[in-house]
């Protein structure tokens, strides 16, 4: 274990020494993904239908579906598998339950609503999380995409027998035939010895699209239409098959039960801190031993010190199997050894965003262990050590004390708010884990903004709901100048969008060389004071309006172009692109739909990019020339 921890740092130096800053970040964000992965979820395999108890014929497996948005519940099944398909008949209407029974649960899925459909999910067959096409709903309620269902009693009257129904905090649902992603972690309801239950079901939390939509949400029973009256520790999970077509695929889930590790006979060492690197703990002599029960930054002593705190101790494990530790420094350094092993190594001088995970095989019982902090700036403080296991959800080792993220952030975000018409705002903004530093976001009165990369004329991201969180652009010095958009978002590839290729199959270019070329020209503002950007590329002049709908969540796209050259310009990129029966493109990675129903001079094409992606372009030939297109989300 030792030498493999010590070749896999002298790699990490390695790539370090050999990239530029901008590959180190993306080299560190997949480190940490593969990482990540070595605690994996567990997958139900959508090659057959031995996963799921039988049932009738609704439910089959396909290779891919197809949901027109302009009919009410139509979908179309391709043969193949890995992908669940409901389509309820007559006579086959029936509930699906997995084989496998859960009490606490971390779940996983995409999902794909047809239009006006209907399902749910429903967790030991009882709780039901809402699965609808809320797409373009306006006032929310428990019936909508991701709502936690109501229960039911008619006891209570007529007109009052539905009770506990909680809506979304917002509606991130996408357009019918889009995949979404949903994201639950459900506690089951708890029980003493003679059955008694001592504590309700909660949903800890719930993501739709990567957006939260419930938090800490108590069920005190089953909710409407679920399968069981009663309560128990574990069941089996239900969707629901009567309602409504609808599709799933990668359905992944982590069962948890309640143990967790457990410290012991901890001894704190405090040290001077004298270096950014800690080389030798022989030469450090200790200010303060004491011995304790908890692990925290806020134990080192003195008013803004430079320290080293080393704790020494014991961890039970209550099982035998991988471990993931998650170590988090705030300007600081430090690391963790388990058995004599270096399990993370953050020697130096790191910060919150650092690569600090560890994965490790322990057997039950007891080893020794060392956590060191190295407090080198006094004026920060602060380090969290996490946790999870096999069967174990993540949870601290740390006392809540040693990393306070609330530290110095203001009561409440500073938001910018939309409201008669649009507003700009100029920030930088994070895209593809990398900081662009030119752009611009533009928040309309009808909810649906977007953001502009005015260095690259590049469309960055599209949101709906609130506009701009400027937090870390406005609160104290503001150093990270970094505008977050508030709502559902959708990124975009990023690229430069126009440039000149020789032929339909020559590579894009990456984005990473600066365009001499390109001049940014400035906007103007319209009738409706939405922005015109113009830009130029040599001598060929570029107009580009991006105007939100009236009626759902789109943005329409008008370019033109007068050149003197043929240009190309990069419309969307992804894992795959598709053109589907009524013309539009489905693009999977960020699953959004673009229209080119309008009429345009230019027709798209479709291609292989040299890594290995599908890209949609568009040729504008010399001239004046202009496309336009729907962004549909």
């Amino acid at each position: 274990m030792k030498n493999l921890i010590r070749y896999y740092f002298l790699l990490i130096i390695i790539m370090m020494v050999s990239c530029t800053e901008k590959e180190k970040e993306e080299q560190k964000v997949m480190e940490k993904a593969l990482i990540l992965q070595a605690l994996p979820f567990e997958t139900i395999s959508l090659n057959s239908m031995t996963s799921f108890k039988p049932t009738s014929n609704n439910w089959q497996l396909a290779g891919n579906v197809y949901a027109d948005r302009s009919t009410d519940k139509a979908i179309t099944a391709e043969k193949g598998t890995g992908i669940l398909v409901n389509i309820p008949r007559e006579g086959e209407k029936g509930a699906l339950f997995t084989n496998f029974e859960h009490g606490d649960i971390a779940f996983e899925c995409d999902v794909l609503m047809p239009k006006n459909s209907n399902s749910g999910l429903y967790f030991q067959g009882r709780y039901e999380v809402q699965l609808f096409d809320s797409w373009g709903v306006k006032s929310i309620s428990h019936s909508d995409m991701g709502g936690i269902y109501q229960r039911w009693d008619t006891s209570r009257g007529e007109g009052n027998e539905g009770f506990e129904g909680v809506p979304p905090t917002t509606n991130a649902a996408k357009s019918p035939g889009l995949w979404q992603h949903l994201k639950v972690i459900f506690h089951a309801p708890k029980f003493d010895a003679s059955g008694t239950k001592t504590k309700n079901a909660w949903f800890e939390e719930v993501w739709l699209n990567g957006v939260l939509i419930h938090e800490n949400v108590e069920v005190s029973g089953p909710t409407r239409a679920a399968a069981y009256a009663g309560e128990k520790p574990k069941d089996a999970l239900m969707i629901q098959g009567d309602h409504g077509p609808v599709a799933f695929k990668n359905i992944n889930y982590k069962l948890y039960d309640n143990q967790k590790i457990t410290l012991s006979d901890i001894t704190m060492n405090e040290y001077d801190s004298k270096e950014v690197v800690i080389t030798n703990f022989d030469s450090l002599v200790a200010i303060r031993t004491v011995k304790t029960d908890t692990i925290s930054a806020a134990m080192v002593s003195g008013e803004r010190p430079k320290k080293i705190l080393k704790y020494e101790g014991m961890m039970t494990l209550p099982k035998t199997g991988d471990y993931l530790f998650d170590f988090k420094v705030n300007g600081a350094g430090g690391y963790l050894l388990i058995a004599k092993d270096t399990v993370v190594n953050l020697n130096g001088d790191y910060n919150l965003d650092s690569l600090g995970l560890g994965k490790i095989s322990l057997k039950k019982g007891t080893v020794p262990f060392t956590l060191v902090y190295n407090k080198h700036r006094p004026w920060t403080q602060g380090f969290s050590l996490e946790v999870e296991g096999e069967g174990i959800q993540k949870y601290p080792l740390t006392a809540p004390s040693s990393l306070d993220l609330t530290r110095n952030m203001p009561d409440e975000k500073y938001m910018i708010a939309v409201e008669n018409q649009p507003v700009l705002q100029r920030s930088f903004l994070m895209h593809n884990d990398a900081k662009r530093t030119h752009c611009i976001s533009v928040g309309n009165p009808e909810k649906i903004h977007f953001a502009y990369d005015l260095a690259s004329a590049s469309l960055l991201k599209a949101w709906s709901g609130k506009f701009l969180d400027a937090t870390m652009m406005w609160h104290q010095r503001g150093e990270k100048q970094l505008g977050v958009p508030a709502g559902f978002t959708v990124s975009f590839h990023g690229d430069p969008e126009f440039v000149l290729l020789p032929n339909a199959e020559a590579a894009w270019p990456n984005g990473k060389e600066e365009n001499t070329a390109y001049k940014l020209l400035g906007y103007e503002l319209d009738q409706d004071r939405i922005p015109i950007f113009s830009f130029s590329i040599g001598e060929n002049v570029f107009t580009d309006a991006i105007k939100p709908s009236k009626t759902m969540r789109s943005l329409t796209r008008t370019i033109t172009s007068m050149s003197n050259q043929d240009f190309w310009h990069k419309v969307a990129e992804g894992e795959a692109i598709e053109l589907l029966p009524d013309g539009t493109y489905i693009v999977n990675n960020q699953s959004y739909f673009i229209d080119f129903s309008t009429s345009n001079e230019e027709k798209p094409i479709l291609r292989k990019s040299k890594n290995g992606t599908d890209e949609l372009l568009v040729k504008m030939t010399s001239g004046n020339r202009q496309i336009k297109y729907n962004i549909i989300w």
